[in-house]
Formats: structure tokens, C-alpha cells, sequence
């Protein structure tokens, strides 16, 4: 695996370093984890080898310092005024261009990868590191963290990276409006009892924690986590009518599958199931 030093990886489990939990970690903690474009990139790297490794069974994303992430890397812009770049370009069309290229594709990862994913938020989560922070199933904060949106009262553009679209449906229109009219800064603690994050823990607590729960959804059926993101995207655009009848012919194709009768079996056998692992392709 190459080295970086921005982003490292590394496995934990029962086996040590053999173990179906993978931890990714932004080291970049002198600049509190801009999201520069070596960063993005070995970390898109680090992800395809989660998906490709079926040997892990569960994702921690997080980060060292005092910030998970504060999104874009501002100095690498600060010298532009607005105007044509050296290639002919807007800033702005070279943004956009880099989001659709990089960025975005970026979050789709996380949100598309075939195992769970828990974002353990160590401190500041800004700009579009709050996208990041969202991004993944489960998230935890630790209880030093915040989340800052200054992306329209300090600098003019919209909240980007998904954070709309992810604050909107875990938070309702008011609170996003809020946040990203605003500018205030969310407490972790807050953003738990809003329903933002999934819990707020202690600092020094974080990292286990984070690798506790990934321990629990490694146990998890293969595919359950797909199917779980599935499910609720389309009960957000669609009628319960629709959704019953989605429901349906999903358990037309999961009941009776291995994962279930497994299952079935260990609930009359009183004990915990035993799942198989993810299946190559």
C-alpha cells in the first residue's frame, strides 16, 4: 500500500492486524484536514480498497488533531480574485469541475460502499467537512466537536459536498435554514439531541467507541447495509402505499436467502447468528 502522509489506514479486530474492521484516519492535523486534492485522493484509494477487500466487514473514518475536517483547502485558493485561471477557466468553473470529478464522487464512495461506515467526528467538522462527516451510517462526536456551515454568511456559496442534502432530511427545513443562514456553530451534544449525529461521546472515549459499533455492524449480514440505505431513499420520495409494496418484493428476494435462514436457525437455537462474509463482485 502507498504511504501518505495525510491519510493512513489500518485493520483492527479480534486478529489484530487481521481484522474485518478497517480504520482511516486524516492525519493532516497541523492544517485540522483540508480536503486538498492528494487527501481526496488517497483516501478515494483507501475506499476501493475497502470495497474490493471482502474480507473487511466495516469502515471508522476519522481523524487526528483538533479538527475531523474543515473542508476546502482555502490556501490553495487564496491567491485567485474571481477571474479567468491559466487554463481559460472561471475559479468557479474549476471548483465545479473538481467537484464533479473528485469531490462528489468522494461522498458517493462512502455512501455506496458495500459495508458500514462510521464517521467518529473528533472535532471541527467545517464546510465540507461536515458533508464528510455525514456521509457515512452511524456517526459519533466526540464531545468537543461542532459543526460550522460558514459557507453563505462568510464567503457568499452554498453549503456543498451533500451537506444540504444531508442536514435537510436529518434535521427539517427550519434547523437547516438555520445552520446554513446563520452561521452558528453546532455543539456535538446538540447535534445529538437534534438527530444529526448518532450519540455524543466522551473524547478520550471516541476511537473505541467508534470501533465498538463498527464491531457490531461488522456482524451484520453482507448487504444488509445496502439494502438498509435503499430502503429509507426510497421512503423519502415515496408515498407509504409505494414503500409497503416496496418492502414486499424486497422480502420476495431476502427471505429464504442464506442470511435468513440463518437467522431463523439461530433464533431456535437461542444463539447469536453467524453470517457469512461478503462474496468477490
Amino acid at each position: 500500500m502507498n504511504s501518505s502522509p495525510a491519510v493512513r489506514m489500518e485493520r483492527h479486530g479480534d486478529n489484530g492486524d487481521s481484522g474485518e474492521i478497517a480504520l482511516i484516519v486524516l492525519q493532516d492535523s497541523a492544517r485540522m484536514n483540508p480536503l486538498g486534492r492528494p487527501l481526496q485522493l488517497r483516501l478515494r484509494e483507501l475506499l476501493a480498497e475497502v470495497r474490493e477487500d471482502t474480507s473487511l466487514r466495516a469502515l471508522v473514518l476519522t481523524a487526528e488533531g483538533r479538527g475531523f475536517c474543515v473542508g476546502a483547502d482555502l490556501s490553495s485558493m487564496g491567491g485567485a480574485q474571481g477571474g479567468a485561471q491559466a487554463d481559460g477557466r472561471t475559479l468557479g468553473a474549476q471548483t465545479a469541475d473538481n467537484m464533479h470529478q473528485l469531490s462528489n464522487r468522494l461522498i458517493l464512495d462512502l455512501q455506496q460502499l458495500p459495508v458500514p461506515v462510521v464517521c467518529a467526528i473528533n472535532g471541527a467538522a467545517a464546510g465540507a467537512g461536515v458533508g464528510l462527516a455525514l456521509a457515512g451510517d452511524v456517526a459519533l462526536a466526540a464531545r468537543s466537536a461542532y459543526f460550522y456551515l460558514p459557507f453563505l454568511p462568510r464567503l457568499g456559496i452554498v453549503p456543498d459536498l451533500g451537506t444540504t442534502w444531508f442536514i435537510e432530511r436529518r434535521l427539517g427545513r427550519a434547523r437547516a435554514l438555520g445552520l446554513s443562514l446563520l452561521g452558528d456553530r453546532l455543539g456535538a451534544q446538540q447535534a445529538a439531541d437534534w438527530g444529526l449525529v448518532w450519540a455524543c461521546v466522551d473524547d478520550e472515549a471516541l476511537r473505541e467507541q467508534a470501533l465498538a459499533t463498527a464491531a457490531r455492524l461488522a456482524r451484520l449480514p453482507a448487504g444488509a447495509v445496502l439494502e438498509a440505505r435503499r430502503a429509507l431513499d426510497h421512503a423519502a420520495a415515496s408515498t407509504l402505499e409505494q414503500q409497503l409494496h416496496y418492502e414486499a418484493e424486497r422480502q420476495r428476494d431476502l427471505v429464504g436467502a442464506p442470511a435468513f435462514m440463518e437467522g431463523v436457525q439461530a433464533f431456535m437455537q437461542k444463539r447469536e447468528p453467524v453470517f457469512a462474509p461478503r462474496q468477490p463482485g
